[in-house]
């Protein structure tokens, strides 16, 4: 719901770009662009896996792109399966770049020059000392900027055409509000009452495999055989959390979470979907698929909200058809956030954080400071500061640990998707929330719903519409051509 949403906004130009960075100094190898399939020297020299329109993409490509993926400790397909699985992917990757450049769509050098202005200085390096590491990873700063450039022109692109179809009716926003209205007036409809018949919420664990959405088949079923096998374990006598730590343990990537007691509004709608009709201390009957991934659901807890209690005092009113503003409680915080990454774990950065913590409470560094000096965040500039946000704003593991929060304290490190965290709340108000701030979260909570449809769809146009031979897959650009 808004992607849990302005910490993502607010962190996604630092992320992108930061892990473009990490990606690209992970190239010990120059990954080859050759587009022009009458280069008879690039032919011989990397011999070519398919042509795809009129480029192709060459076996040597294929094997940079393994390397990559190896040196970033990503989970692979099965060997047999691996290269079939990176060629796909390199393969919509040139119809999508061959298409956005026949569209016209450029990045000038100067606007060039400006971002990797912003990811060296993001990274805490001059302008001189990120090229220096560009080189020392073993590419050319010449190659970086043109797979930056291309990055960018894909990524601008994809979202442009993604959005355009993508069409979302009023209707379908006044649907939206009303029904969520309903839900925190009195529970979603088709849930269980709860014990006292009113208002509930409900106690959500999840084990998640991530898979990127534009993974070929074969790894996108490989994360659902790991769901499903995980699905079929939890229906057990095991205790759910233990399950995730131990598949956790098994691959980093897979992530487990207790997300807490939330009304059925505030949990995510495939979430509430998949568990509407779950009682408590039971597993979802099927593995949720969204767009980041399988999620395996478990109901730890339902329970109803006490009289007395704001839910239930909205609960005694009659929800009104006509859209109405809604007061809600606002929060300023501000935050210090962290990346794992290689030859930088968990352990690392939730030590880190636990000393910087130490530091505030004994009133030895002040909070905004070590935010200017240490977050990997772009919000560093300001202290960490995120401003003033709205309940559903931000990723469910920050804004739980962040509620628990008094004014003026500093959490334990917290971990969500982009990192770690260490989290201090600088205020709190009550406010209205608009009906055209209730019109706008609904519009992107209805777009995120239907995007990994429409992005899937496309992908498949892109791919059924181009031309693609597909010439050697198998052998590595060392081997002679069979």
């Amino acid at each position: 719901m808004l992607c849990r949403n302005r910490l993502k906004q607010l962190i996604s130009s630092m992320f992108f770009l930061g892990a473009f960075l990490a990606m690209s100094f992970s190239y010990a190898q120059d990954t080859s662009r050759a587009n022009n399939p009458a280069d008879g020297k690039v032919r011989n020299i990397d011999g070519v896996a398919a042509v795809v329109n009129t480029g192709f993409v060459t076996r040597k490509e294929i094997d940079d792109r393994i390397a990559s993926l190896q040196k970033q400790s990503t989970k692979l397909p099965e060997a047999s399966s691996l290269r079939k699985f990176v060629l796909e992917r390199l393969i919509i990757e040139k119809i999508q770049l061959q298409n956005a450049e026949l569209e016209g769509a450029r990045v000038s050098n100067k606007e060039l020059e400006k971002i990797l202005t912003d990811i060296a200085g993001k990274n805490k390096l001059s302008y001189a000392e990120f090229k220096a590491k560009v080189i020392a990873s073993g590419t050319s700063f010449e190659r970086y900027q043109e797979l930056l450039r291309d990055d960018i022109i894909v990524s601008r692109y994809r979202e442009r055409e993604v959005d355009s179809k993508i069409k979302i009716s009023d209707a379908e926003i006044d649907n939206f509000i009303l029904e969520r209205n309903r839900a925190m007036a009195g529970g979603a409809p088709g849930s269980s009452p709860a014990a006292n018949g009113g208002a509930e919420e409900i106690d959500v664990a999840q084990i998640f495999i991530p898979v990127d959405a534009a993974a070929g088949a074969g790894a996108q079923a490989e994360a659902r055989k790991k769901a499903d096998a995980l699905l079929r374990d939890a229906r057990g006598d095991v205790d759910f959390m233990q399950l995730g730590a131990m598949a956790a343990k098994e691959n980093p990537n897979i992530k487990f979470q207790d997300l807490g007691y939330r009304a059925p509004d505030r949990l995510p709608q495939i979430f509430y979907e998949a568990i509407r009709n779950t009682g408590g201390g039971q597993v979802a009957n099927a593995v949720v698929k969204s767009p980041a991934g399988y999620h395996v659901l478990k109901v730890l807890d339902r329970r109803g909200v006490s009289a007395g209690s704001p839910a239930q005092a909205v609960a005694q009113e009659p929800v009104s058809s006509t859209p109405q503003n809604v007061s809600i409680t606002q929060t300023n915080s501000r935050h210090i956030l962290l990346k794992t990454r290689a030859g930088f774990s968990d352990q690392d950065a939730e030590r880190r954080l636990q000393g910087y913590r130490d530091q505030v409470r004994a009133k030895t560094a002040d909070f905004g400071d070590l935010a200017k000096k240490y977050s990997e965040d772009g919000s560093a500039a300001n202290g960490g500061s995120l401003g003033w946000m709205n309940p559903g704003d931000l990723v469910p593991e920050f804004e739980q640990a962040m509620n628990r929060l008094q004014i003026g304290e500093v959490s334990n490190p917290v971990k969500s998707q982009f990192g770690w965290h260490l989290i201090q709340v600088m205020e709190r108000r009550e406010s209205q929330l608009t009906v055209e701030k209730q019109r706008e979260f609904a519009r992107a909570a209805i777009r995120e719903r239907k995007f990994e449809q429409a992005y899937q769809d496309w992908i498949r146009e892109l791919r059924d519409t181009a031309t693609v031979k597909i010439l050697n897959v198998d052998d590595a650009a060392t081997s002679a051509p069979r």
